[in-house]
């Protein structure tokens, strides 16, 4: 029991109080944030902020650059998202107020869809963009490590590990999903639960415990939420065919 106890949370005993009690805020606030997405509750945004910026820092620290840049895209986009969730919630709103009856049991929720062609092209090239950016971050991640100087410094794509591929991968998923999740798509929630669930055991193996076992929660919600979104489509599409 010791031996697992230390290998799960062996690498803490080197961590500040300080990294410690941030990375517990950062999963606190990350799990909270999933949770308010599965029932499109707004305030998902504001709360998602919270984590990811502290995770940039984190991340910045421990030299992960491609979940940095993972959390930098999610901060930004999580300002796109809030204002875009807000939006909608206001046009149903007044909708409600021109047809009380027709509107009653939509007003003060945010509306879902399925993806859309059109969607397609973006996911392609957020894809394709996002894996070929942190290919760089790798590709230069000894220039980066020595202080950004190419003294002494080898480069090659014989240094990249199965971690660093699967960090492209997974940041590309995370990346879709983040914009998709913005846009109120549905199939928003599959490409969190293939992401969320790869990168369970590729935290366990960097060392970071508590962020492994986020992930872990995050891949149960993510298939719950999946449907529950599926529910509530159902239910607007209905709502919309008894008062069309």
């Amino acid at each position: 029991m010791v031996e697992i106890f230390n290998w799960l949370f062996g690498q803490y005993a080197d961590y500040s109080t300080l990294f410690i009690s941030l990375e517990l805020i950062a999963v606190s606030c990350g799990v909270a944030s999933v949770l308010l997405a599965s029932r499109l509750n707004v305030l998902v945004f504001p709360i998602g902020l919270i984590s990811t910026a502290i995770f940039v820092y984190l991340l910045w620290q421990w030299q992960l650059f491609g979940d940095m840049f993972i959390n930098a895209y999610y901060t930004v986009m999580s300002l796109y998202g809030w204002f875009n969730w807000t939006k909608n919630k206001a046009q149903l709103q007044n909708r409600a107020k021109k047809d009380i009856q027709s509107g009653s049991e939509i007003q003060s929720e945010v509306q879902v869809e399925h993806i859309h062609k059109q969607d397609l092209p973006i996911l392609v090239l957020l894809a394709v963009a996002t894996m070929a950016f942190v290919a760089l971050v790798y590709y230069f991640r000894p220039v980066i490590n020595n202080n950004f100087s190419f003294d002494g410094v080898v480069l090659g794509l014989h240094l990249f590990t199965w971690v660093d591929y699967t960090d492209m991968l997974t940041t590309a998923l995370f990346l879709m999903a983040m914009w998709l999740m913005a846009r109120r798509k549905i199939e928003h929630w599959l490409l969190w639960i293939v992401a969320d669930a790869i990168s369970v055991p590729l935290y366990f193996y960097k060392g970071f415990t508590f962020t492994a076992f986020q992930y872990v929660i995050f891949t149960l919600i993510a298939i719950w939420a999946y449907y529950e979104w599926q529910q509530r489509y159902r239910s607007q599409s209905t709502v919309k065919t008894a008062y069309a």
